[in-house]
């Protein structure tokens, strides 16, 4: 079994998980459980065979499917709706006798476990649960045995479905044996898990991983990855590593695996096509592969086109002289294109006629 401590914290847990899964009401007297598809008997305290009394269903009298007995009511082929709150009452005074109230569900099946080592060699986890909901509290005991000792079992605080436990020692030949078992007011069911250590070592996927272009190179990308933060001890347990990549035009992975590096860089990418890339780890000697990594998309380095003027887009510049500005700011009046050969006409006239006037004298 558990250690006291182990059990004192399932307790505390269990109780938690009651007071919000059941949630009754504080004015009944007791509580009373039934299974799903069978037929409940409820006594009114502890009147005579020959009592008269009636009885309510949260505050509505009961009328449907039931019979009574005396102070016996008798709930056939229940359900989840019968589930609530019964109170009943002795007819003479019409005074509340006693308040039940009526869970129904059904007991628990054989619990599914597994089990994981996410810290090797720390330690390693196991987590269970039900197949089906079974509507009523149900509690978990867990025991877990190693070379015919039991080890200290640890409530996770956050799951309240899954413990902790210690490797009492690294690189063991013998299996470890866990048992759960599932209680309610119903009944109860166990189920056993037996492996061996190097079997559950599986770390988680690897972190913040990165794929960069690589500056002129058209067909590279860059990937970078960390070693997930839970694996304890890289350097005495080291990892190794599996890269898938593919473009998103594609359904085909390629793969790569690497070993003592955390980086890689993809030399056959298609160019200017965008890619798709996970990571996942695993120890170098035992376990199995962890889950795949978030995915990261990257595309590989695409040159900037040079830019090509039009020439319909060239603007030519005309650059014009101006005049020197006249000296005076009078407009000047152009000369008749014809000036000089009026005055040289004028000259000639004037010589023939005194010509004439002296032989005529």
């Amino acid at each position: 079994m558990c250690l006291q401590m182990a059990n004192l914290v399932t307790s505390l847990c269990c109780v938690v998980l009651a007071a919000v899964v059941v949630a009754y009401p504080r004015n009944a007297d007791r509580i009373q459980y039934g299974r799903i598809g069978s037929d409940v008997t409820m006594q009114c305290g502890s009147l005579d065979n020959d009592a008269s009394v009636s009885w309510k269903m949260n505050g509505t009298y009961v009328k449907a499917q039931h019979s009574l007995e005396g102070p016996r009511l008798i709930l056939t082929n229940v359900s989840l709706n019968h589930t609530g709150l019964y109170t009943c009452f002795q007819k003479q005074d019409d005074d509340k006798h006693e308040a039940i109230f009526l869970q129904i569900g059904i007991p628990p099946l054989e619990p599914t476990i597994t089990c994981r080592s996410n810290t090797y060699p720390q330690g390693f986890y196991c987590s269970w649960h039900q197949q089906h909901s079974t509507y009523i509290n149900t509690t978990f005991d867990v025991e877990v045995q190693h070379n015919q000792r039991s080890l200290e079992v640890k409530k996770d605080l956050f799951h309240k479905n899954r413990c902790h436990v210690r490797f009492p020692e690294v690189f063991s030949s013998f299996p470890y044996k866990v048992n759960v078992t599932a209680i309610n007011a119903l009944g109860k069911a166990s189920a056993t898990k037996t492996f061996e250590e190097s079997s559950i070592v599986k770390p988680d996927p690897p972190e913040r991983v990165t794929a960069t272009p690589i500056r002129f190179n058209p067909r590279r990308l860059e990937v970078s990855w960390h070693s997930p933060a839970t694996w304890p001890d890289i350097d005495n347990f080291p990892l190794k590593y599996f890269l898938r990549y593919r473009p998103l035009i594609r359904e085909q992975w390629q793969h790569v695996e690497l070993s003592d590096t955390t980086s890689h860089n993809i030399t056959d990418a298609y160019a200017g096509k965008e890619y798709i890339i996970q990571v996942a780890a695993k120890d170098t000697e035992i376990g199995t592969w962890s889950d795949w990594s978030v995915a990261v998309h990257a595309t590989p380095w695409i040159e900037e086109p040079v830019p090509v003027v039009s020439t319909t887009e060239v603007e030519f510049h005309t650059e014009t002289k101006t005049s020197p500005m006249p000296c005076s700011n009078a407009p000047q009046k152009a000369e008749p294109p014809v000036g000089g050969a009026a005055t040289v006409i004028t000259f000639f006239s004037r010589l023939l006629l005194g010509m004439l006037l002296l032989l005529l004298m």
